[in-house]
């Protein structure tokens, strides 16, 4: 994840990191209504898109915008790598001195960004969103966020706000101490509760979807993320298979002991096949989980031994580069005729 970056030198005061894929037709809704807000603060941005190749006609819409308004970029990815990766690098590439990651489906208001950022001026290293409700969001999505949340906090090494998402403003600062980390598996929010420095929240009401539907399965969506989250910032849940594994052959040897009892004073042995049965597979299903979830970790070390790059970049869109690119064309048509 190393990119070369001087920001520091750079005039922007602000980046909106957005990642999209199938979004074609929220592209200039959003823009609608974040424009207005960057024009108030009145001051120097950049807004990347970053795309994973989509099926629509996502990328078409944003080169057109990028014609009309020369502070839109677009980052194109070589294939697609996955909303985390895309936000990621996004981040990394940014040139503000700070950084705003905002999903384009209107969900998050981009009408936040104004009091998340005189937060941000007010000394305030991270500000992110938190959510008073969820619009649209079915009853299990809740419950699945929900006990994702309060197992993460539970087990987790680093405490990650509640009803939270990847809406939030970073500082440059955090941006670059995220840059040193060098992981792969992109939680966001994880990365900046460990990163830590000074922080708040802004609480909003979240909307439905503008226009489309979401990306992520309804069902195993939020449960992948906190999945991922859990196993990324805590090897508590090892420590509790091995509680686990301790207390159960605590419990088979009491059993045994007692068995071996009722044997020797002459009582006949516990009769009882289905007993044996469900012992059996009870523990075999403790055994199961036990090795999937040591499987995860170790899938992780495997991911971050390989030292893959977290994105491959096809092409890097600015005003300048798609004005010079239908330049050269038209001189081409020109040599040919």
């Amino acid at each position: 994840m190393d990119i070369d970056n001087t920001s520091q030198a750079h005039p922007k005061q602000l980046s909106i990191v957005v990642p999209v894929y199938k979004e074609a037709s929220n592209i200039q809704p959003f823009l609608q209504r974040l424009e207005p807000v960057l024009a108030k603060l009145n001051i120097q941005y950049e807004i990347i898109f970053c795309l994973d190749p989509s099926p629509d006609h996502t990328e078409e819409v944003i080169l057109k915008e990028i014609e009309r308004n020369t502070h839109i970029q677009l980052l194109v990815f070589s294939r697609r790598f996955g909303q985390p990766a895309a936000t990621m690098a996004g981040i990394l590439h940014c040139k503000g001195q700070a950084c705003v990651v905002i999903d384009v489906d209107l969900q998050d208001p981009p009408e936040l960004i104004v009091m998340m950022y005189h937060k941000f001026k007010e000394g305030f290293e991270v500000v992110y969103a938190k959510r008073n409700s969820r619009k649209g969001e079915t009853l299990i999505k809740r419950f699945l966020s929900f006990i994702g949340y309060k197992l993460i906090n539970k087990l987790s090494d680093v405490y990650i706000p509640r009803d939270t998402g990847d809406f939030r403003i970073l500082s440059r600062r955090v941006i670059e101490e995220i840059r040193l980390l060098q992981e792969t598996h992109g939680f966001l929010r994880g990365l900046v509760a460990y990163v830590g420095f000074k922080q708040t929240f802004v609480a909003y009401d979240r909307d439905e979807r503008f226009a489309g539907q979401g990306n992520y399965n309804r069902f195993t969506g939020s449960l992948k993320i906190g999945l991922n989250g859990l196993i990324s910032f805590s090897s508590r849940p090892l420590q509790v298979m091995s509680i686990s594994g301790a207390f159960f052959a605590g419990f088979s040897f009491l059993l045994g002991t007692w068995y071996v009892f009722q044997k020797l004073i002459g009582i006949n042995l516990t009769p009882g096949l289905s007993t044996t049965v469900l012992f059996i597979t009870f523990f075999s299903g403790v055994q199961l989980l036990s090795l999937g979830l040591m499987g995860e970790y170790i899938g992780r070390i495997y991911d971050e031994v390989k030292k893959r790059p977290m994105f491959i970049l096809d092409r890097n869109v600015t005003h300048d580069s798609l004005m010079k690119k239908k330049e050269t064309t038209k001189e081409n048509k020109c040599e040919y005729l």
